[in-house]
């Protein structure tokens, strides 16, 4: 089990994708390709129970801290 998975289990994925808005479409279709909304989930649970600061994020979730936090903004 990886830690995506165990900070993001199945049921709570379900639930959130319930509640997520759709990803912005890119009119041309360039650019980066964006992290999985589960992996950004996991950072920002991480750093909410973990208190470590969006900075301080570990790699080992993909997104960095600012890509999880701009993620976080977009769906508060």
């Amino acid at each position: 089990m990886t830690i995506v998975e165990r900070l993001v289990p199945d049921e709570l994925w379900e639930l959130f994708q319930l509640v997520v808005p759709a990803a912005p479409t890119r009119p041309l279709g360039g650019g980066r390709r964006r992290y999985g909304d589960r992996e950004v989930l996991a950072a920002i649970v991480f750093v909410a129970t973990s208190g470590c600061t969006w900075a301080q994020l570990p790699p080992c979730f993909g997104p960095s801290g600012p890509t999880a936090h701009r993620r976080f903004t977009e769906w508060s």
